[in-house]
């Protein structure tokens, strides 16, 4: 353990080890307020760095930092605030018994993501509840678990965006002994853990850094306030802050990706970027640990330079979301043509996002009203995460409907298809997978009633540009949060199983057929049949080749295949009575040394398979 990292680190013999970055400061001290009340003096480095070494503390003590001999606040690189984000710090215990040694990581082609809410995926709410639902989670072929951020916000109930202690983890789950129970528990079960974190900006409530030093400037603005300091004087320290921050989870807590919130909200102008440093720095971590650690972008600018390496002029993440898959997928599943959506609605764009990633590439943006985005046509396919729901998506829209809210049941599977037969990493939102209708609303638990009324007033800002009626369930009742709980007994109702085992199947599938399992972006192919709404796909491996047929059109079609060359075998059709559906009609093998026809029925998928070409 480094003694000289941000925080409060317990050191042999009793001590303990306090270092905080306070420019802003001429003078600090420790003020410990349990067990016993006392000040312990600091002294102060020329780059505003205050250090002291306190004896007779151990684990559950708890302070402030006194600045100028009369603020106090808690400590901005905390690890934990039990008493909520107003509350003093508390000294916690690195030590945890791992059970995980032999963990090395799993193959990231092998990556199936799993989006879940701690607070709002079991009643209980927390890390441990979690643990007891993850064999089903393996059975079902997720490979890696995502969490949203859990950094502490204010209250008990939040997306966790808000977070407002980036390095501690928010007591109401269970605080950092929870999140290392269930790491280790995912590992023990063969499955990775992503943890999605936000450093573009922090929560209203409780965000202190400001007293400290010059963590934010006002030369950039994000939607949430004010932007955080990558480039300018005293963005060194800066960095490190957030730098240590991310070692923190790959190192202390094991975790084996990373998920950065929004990137496109960072604005740097500096010669060697902050999202470049930190690439640097947490591919270096994971290669000395002895295990792969994975950076996934959320970004909406379509720019390949956040997946590009270094020497091709990158920031060097491993992969993105992809949302221009989603917002194809989605307005040719539903009449979503508002807002962003009013781009997309084409069969010719989802066929570019399976066959080049974004889709817009430098086409003129009627939603942006200018040219947009870079063509990602040389970027692997392991570049991308795509996905049919996720928070956003789903949180975002006035009333936080899911798919299973809006579209028939048959189109559900044909989402599903279209995921997970895609040569991109696969990410399922917690319920998706049999059909979960409780909406994901967005909700908060703040203290400010100044603060609650402009959450309240900004959600309605939102939604106006998509011109939703109504108003949006109010994001600070209870309630709010209550309505977006699961309902796990969905799973075991007819519809509920028949969709569990369907997207079971097609994790199946995409592990053990070769041509599923290609990632080489030459070996996926898409042609349109406009008049029909069909898509079709081709995937091929040297071992065998894959054709995908996407009926998006709410009745019956039939298209007419090319010659492709011998006889191909059915191996899905979503229509199929045993997966709860009206019967299958497309032919249990076709012929296609010459074109012929193949029968689709309305909202479905049908997989056909033979040898190499």
């Amino acid at each position: 353990m480094n003694p000289d990292r941000l925080g409060a680190t317990l050191l042999d013999a009793g001590a303990c080890r306090f270092v905080v970055w306070a420019p802003a400061a001429a003078s600090a001290e420790v003020h410990v307020v349990a067990p016993a009340d006392r000040v312990v003096p600091m002294t102060r480095d020329d780059r505003g760095y205050f250090r002291a070494t306190a004896d007779g503390l151990a684990p559950g003590a708890r302070y402030l930092y006194r600045l100028d001999g009369k603020t106090e606040r808690p400590d901005p690189a905390s690890r934990s605030q039990p008493e909520g984000v107003h509350g003093p710090s508390e000294v916690v215990a690195d030590d945890f018994p791992w059970t995980d040694a032999a963990w090395a990581g799993r193959s990231w082609q092998d990556s199936v993501f799993y989006e879940l809410h701690v607070g709002a995926f079991t009643p209980e709410g927390t890390f441990d509840a979690i643990i007891r639902r993850l064999d089903e989670l393996a059975r079902l072929g997720i490979t890696v678990v995502e969490i949203m951020p859990v950094a502490q916000f204010p209250g008990g109930r939040n997306w966790g965006y808000d977070g407002v202690f980036p390095f501690a983890v928010q007591d109401t789950y269970g605080g950092a002994a929870g999140l290392k129970r269930l790491v280790d528990a995912c590992h023990g079960r063969g499955i990775a853990v992503a943890l999605d974190v936000v450093y573009n900006h922090l929560g209203p409530e409780g965000n202190y850094l400001w007293a400290y030093g010059p963590y934010f400037t006002d030369r950039y603005r994000t939607p949430w306030g004010s932007a955080l300091n990558f480039d300018g004087a005293g963005s060194d320290e800066v960095r490190r802050y957030f730098i240590e921050n991310a070692l923190q989870w790959v190192t202390d807590f094991h975790v084996d990706a990373l998920r950065l919130d929004a990137l496109h909200a960072i604005v740097d102008a500096s010669a060697r970027p902050f999202l470049e440093e930190l690439s640097a720095a947490v591919h270096a971590e994971g290669a000395r640990l002895g295990r792969g650690v994975h950076l996934i972008a959320e970004v909406d600018r379509n720019d390949p330079r956040f997946v590009s390496p270094p020497d091709r002029g990158g920031y060097g993440m491993d992969a993105q979301w992809n949302d221009d898959f989603h917002h194809s997928l989605r307005t040719l599943l539903t009449d979503d043509r508002t807002g962003y959506y009013a781009d997309y609605g084409g069969l010719d764009q989802l066929a570019r996002a399976f066959t080049e990633g974004y889709v817009y590439g430098g086409q003129y943006s009627r939603y942006r009203g200018r040219r947009h985005g870079r063509s990602s046509a040389a970027l692997p396919a392991s570049r991308f995460v795509v996905f049919a729901q996720n928070h956003d998506q789903v949180g975002n829209r006035l009333r936080g409907e899911r798919l299973g809210a809006l579209v028939p049941f048959e189109a559900l599977k044909l989402a599903a298809g279209a995921v997970l037969l895609s040569p991109y990493a696969p990410l399922l939102f917690m319920g998706e997978e049999y059909g979960e209708t409780a909406p994901f609303l967005y909700f908060v638990s703040h203290s400010d009633p100044g603060l609650i009324e402009a959450v309240r007033k900004g959600r309605r800002e939102e939604f106006a540009k998509f011109a939703w009626s109504g108003e949006p369930p109010d994001p600070q009742d209870e309630a709010t949060f209550r309505a977006s709980r699961l309902d796990p007994a969905l799973a075991e109702t007819p519809r509920g199983r028949a969709l569990r085992d369907f997207y079971a199947m097609l994790l199946r599938l995409r592990r053990e057929r070769p041509a599923l399992r290609e990632r080489r972006r030459d070996r996926t192919s898409a042609a349109v049949y406009e008049a029909q709404r069909v898509l079709m796909v081709h995937r091929a491996s040297p071992q065998e080749q894959v054709l995908a047929l996407f009926n998006f059109a709410a009745r019956a079609a039939s298209v007419e295949l090319p010659a492709r060359g011998g006889r191909w075998t059915r191996v899905v059709d979503s229509s199929d009575a045993v997966w709860q559906g009206p019967g299958a009609v497309a032919p249990d093998a076709l012929d296609l040394e010459r074109p012929a026809s193949c029968a689709l029925a309305p909202h479905s998928v049908a997989v056909f398979a033979r040898g190499p070409a």
